[in-house]
């Protein structure tokens, strides 16, 4: 039988603070009974692969070879043609350790000891579209006229970067990807998609949103713009860019699930500094008590409270059940961290 060839694109995260993601792309030969499985999301038949950790933070010189080892696979829709895919990998010592860096590895751990508990995930990730140095619709000197009239907007005076957000929606969808929505956001440039949902859990959420991330920076580069995570790319009176987070468990979704929630809020408010720890780098730019952020001085929850650090849903409180939302992560966390720490402080204290 007839070898075809694939080209793979190798994803990972780098050793870099704030993060960066990095790519490699190789030609390989597979059978067609291969090629249709890896279609359908198997990663057997994808090799392991190197790089040069010196050139990334992750090793030194003399001895810088590290592992890149395929995780998840997804259609490579950028490319258009049916025999390309994005590997999203985690990274290993050369001897076959696990990278101080990987932290998806540590989630696998969390997530099959908390499995009985069936939580579900859901991410909002912002994000700022960069032109030129400067946030999109921003000019090259001065600025734009004062929040306000950029959420959920249309028109040219007002929104920028629609064309970016619209590719990006159609090629997440496109790569099997549960991305369910995506807005402008309200500082100018800004925008938001959401990644998840109900049956999603931490590993698939973290991967996919990994995933999106990568193909949303590809999307950006071939309109000569980029984008950045940062959660608060203009200082002043602007709002940040966060990954606010949704969960549940099985207990919050049934009837009666108020009070769970209400007992993980609890939980989380004893373990506050590790959850900001591993929420992103500068959260103390972005949660400052101002542009809808609690301080991260302090910790408090509430119905419809978006100054809450974790704010229950309207119709969950109405509902008596149902999940709640942990604004606190930045927009350039690391899900594999974020959904962990939830796993570990809400469901492993149990």
């Amino acid at each position: 039988m007839r070898n075809t060839i694939i080209k793979l694109e190798y994803v990972w995260i780098d050793g870099f603070k704030p993060w960066g993601l990095r790519s490699k792309k190789k030609a390989h030969s597979v059978s067609m009974e291969e090629y249709e499985k890896i279609c359908n999301g198997v990663i057997d038949f994808i090799p392991e692969w190197g790089f040069d950790g010196s050139s990334t933070g992750q090793a030194t010189g003399k001895d810088s070879d590290c592992i890149l080892r395929p995780a998840r696979v997804f259609a490579d829709v950028i490319a258009k043609d049916c025999e390309s895919f994005v590997v999203m990998c985690e990274v290993f010592n050369g001897d076959g350790t696990s990278h101080e860096t990987n932290n998806r590895h540590a989630l696998v751990i969390a997530d099959k000891i908390t499995k009985d508990d069936n939580p579900w995930f859901g991410m909002e990730q912002e994000y700022t579209i960069m032109y030129e140095g400067r946030p999109l619709g921003f000019p090259q000197s001065g600025y734009p006229a004062p929040q306000g009239i950029y959420y959920c907007s249309v028109g040219g005076d007002r929104t920028f970067g629609r064309k970016i957000s619209d590719d990006h929606l159609d090629v997440c969808i496109e790569a099997g990807i549960n991305i369910t929505g995506t807005n402008s956001e309200v500082m100018p440039g800004q925008w938001e998609y959401q990644v998840g949902g109900p049956g999603v859990g931490a590993l698939d959420v973290s991967d996919q949103l990994w995933a999106s991330r990568w193909l949303l920076l590809k999307i950006a580069e071939k309109y000569g713009m980029t984008v950045t995570f940062d959660p608060k790319p203009m200082l002043g009176d602007w709002n940040g860019a966060g990954c606010h987070t949704n969960f549940s468990t099985d207990k919050m979704r049934q009837e009666g699930g108020m009070f769970h929630i209400e007992q993980a809020c609890k939980r989380l408010s004893n373990r506050v500094d590790d959850h900001l720890k591993g929420y992103g780098e500068g959260i103390e730019l972005r949660l400052t008590g101002d542009h809808e952020t609690c301080s991260y001085k302090e910790f408090k929850w509430g119905i419809a409270d978006r100054t809450a650090s974790v704010r229950i849903p309207r119709s969950v409180g109405n509902e008596g059940c149902g999940y709640l939302e942990d604004r606190r992560p930045n927009s350039n966390c690391d899900p594999y961290v974020v959904t962990r720490l939830l796993l570990e402080t809400v469901c492993a204290s149990e």
